[in-house]
């Protein structure tokens, strides 16, 4: 069974981007994957700002990212750029943490004013940590995810569709990559 691992740098639970991770899941879950989830947010901020490589927590963490065959990294857009608990996050993982990994970034802003933030602010980062296969990902706006009254939301059928195409990419190519290998 491929195993998935989506790493939140959401500092914000409830955030909009949790419709984006919850609808990834499901159809990845759907598709036959094992999926985990790391709220970087939920570790502790003394191990993340004091890169405490050997803390339990990040240790369990970056086992999670070891054993995914595919890395999903969705953030909000601050000030045209990822989060910072995801930076410090991913300043954890092991050099070539991501080497030989299918990555797919996902995320969201304000506006369409950061579309590229995906192409020049994460993507070299994962780059250096040895990923060479990394999808281009789903850039969201707020407007495309509505709060219900219910406490859930409800997601745009444009943005439904491009994160669908781009979850199909990511189970297409995972399971060729683990054909090839095998």
């Amino acid at each position: 069974m491929a195993k998935a691992v989506i790493i939140n740098g959401s500092p914000t639970p409830g955030s909009r981007l949790t419709a984006v991770m919850a609808h990834s899941e499901q159809m990845l879950t759907n598709a036959g994957f094992e999926v985990e989830r790391i709220d970087v947010s939920s570790l502790p901020a003394e191990d993340l700002i004091h890169t405490k490589f050997e803390s339990e927590s990040i240790v369990k963490a970056n086992g999670l990212v070891a054993e995914a065959d595919a890395v999903i990294v969705a953030s909000p857009v601050y000030k045209a750029s990822f989060t910072g608990v995801l930076k410090t996050f991913l300043d954890l993982i092991p050099q070539k943490g991501l080497a030989g990994k299918i990555v797919l970034p996902l995320f969201i802003g304000g506006s369409l004013a950061h579309l590229l933030s995906i192409d020049y602010s994460l993507k070299p980062v994962l780059s250096s940590m040895g990923a060479r296969h990394i999808l281009g990902g789903v850039y969201a706006v707020d407007a495309q995810v509505a709060r219900t009254e219910q406490g859930g939301f409800d997601m745009d059928e444009v943005l439904v569709e491009r994160l669908n195409a781009a979850l199909d990419e990511l189970v297409l190519e995972t399971r060729y990559r683990a054909e090839r290998n095998s």
